[in-house]
């Protein structure tokens, strides 16, 4: 998808090097999937302790490798 964004010209720079993106948008968008992944992560580990799955973690891996 095309998107004009303002972005600051020596933040760009900075991810484009930390990423060895070899371009502005691809650059952006390893940056923007990893911080989708860690914001998911971190939703699952505040769930640490909240859930219960003593039982069940057979029942879910099975689901899980039906669905590969």
């Amino acid at each position: 998808m095309r998107t004009t964004l303002n972005l600051k010209d020596d933040i760009i720079i900075e991810v484009t090097r930390l990423t060895g993106a070899k371009n502005k948008s691809q650059a952006v968008n390893e940056v923007l999937e990893a911080y989708v992944r860690e914001k998911r992560m971190q939703k699952l580990l505040d769930l640490k302790g909240k859930l219960h799955l003593e039982d069940s973690w057979k029942k879910l891996r099975e689901m899980e490798l039906d669905e590969s």
